[in-house]
């Protein structure tokens, strides 16, 4: 394999471009061509196609975002779309592309491949860490510490003027970020959806802690929960507890921004140069993840249809630490 692209495709997260420095070194370093696609496989239809070098990437390791930038396409959910992405990866003479992004990503890429052919390693760019096949996912750290230094901010308020805070945090369907950057702040309880919280529960919570005089509660919602969102939520403690001084903060996009941390740009170079490596080898269809510390290649279909549960150890620490 001598020419491969490189795309960013669905929600952006911090590490991206680390990722697409490492993808675009390492086919360097292996004497390969490597081409650029722009806003994902949208760029690919489009043949906003371009080459790319070891200077193309300088000083990009540090930024948020994607400098490839990114978009989800719903002209490729159609054969036709794919039909084109297809014709314009052949006009540039592209053999395999490497895909940063997650489950919808890697749902296009292994539709692609079995309809055209088109080897595809994936990199798990997201910030949900809901990825089968990786400990972590790139973005995922930063994300959590992003949403743990607002938290931190908020407790300050809260703890000044005696009020109860439901914070949301994003993840999709995933609870990873509410658990740790519950956990890491010391909420005194973390809704996730990987488990079932009644609304009596966080009366519960609450009211125990009143009794034991604290005056002040940090509760972190994940956006999937089953019992609805960190406003709804709220709403329906509020018609219990009527007195209480309730807040909500919704930390939304923030999450997505901002500089990787040092954790993440490591895991994303590891992982972009894994993609190339995965090419070489012939890989194709398959997720370059960590697990243990240690590169694997998982199939697409397990990434896309396998779940990745979090430890009950960690759900059980919340409440452990909450007394």
């Amino acid at each position: 394999m001598k020419r491969i692209a490189v795309l960013t495709s669905g929600g952006d997260s911090p590490g991206m471009n680390a990722c697409i420095r490492a993808v675009v070194r390492a086919a360097v370093y292996n004497n390969m061509e490597v081409y650029g696609v722009r806003r994902g496989y949208n760029g690919m239809i489009k043949g906003d196609i371009f080459p790319m070098d070891s200077f193309s990437v300088s000083n990009i390791v540090q930024k948020g975002g994607t400098i490839l930038k990114s978009a989800r396409s719903m002209e490729f959910m159609t054969y036709e779309g794919r039909k084109k992405g297809y014709e314009n990866l052949m006009n540039f003479g592209i053999e395999g592309l490497v895909a940063i992004g997650g489950n919808g990503t890697f749902t296009g890429a292994e539709i692609f491949f079995n309809e055209f052919g088109v080897p595809t390693v994936g990199a798990p760019g997201t910030i949900d860490n809901d990825l089968f096949g990786t400990d972590h996912t790139i973005g995922f750290d930063t994300a959590v510490n992003t949403a743990l230094d607002a938290i931190d901010k908020i407790r300050d308020t809260a703890d000044s003027h005696d009020r109860i805070f439901f914070i949301e945090v994003m993840g999709r369907d995933s609870g990873y970020i509410a658990i740790q950057s519950g956990l890491g702040g010391g909420a005194e309880m973390v809704m996730v959806p990987e488990t079932d919280t009644s609304i009596e529960e966080v009366i519960d919570t609450l009211k125990s802690g009143w009794n034991r005089s604290k005056t002040s509660s940090i509760i972190v919602v994940a956006e999937g929960d089953e019992e609805g969102g960190a406003m709804e939520v709220a709403e329906k403690v509020r018609a219990h507890l009527p007195y209480a001084d309730i807040k909500v903060t919704n930390l939304g996009h923030v999450q997505r921004g901002g500089a990787p941390t040092a954790f993440d740009r490591i895991l994303a170079s590891r992982l972009g140069a894994a993609a190339v490596k995965g090419l070489l080898e012939g890989r194709k269809n398959v997720m370059a993840g960590l697990i243990n510390n240690e590169v694997v290649y998982t199939p697409f279909k397990d990434t896309i249809t396998k779940s990745k549960p979090i430890h009950q150890d960690l759900i059980n620490l919340v409440d452990i630490l909450s007394v």
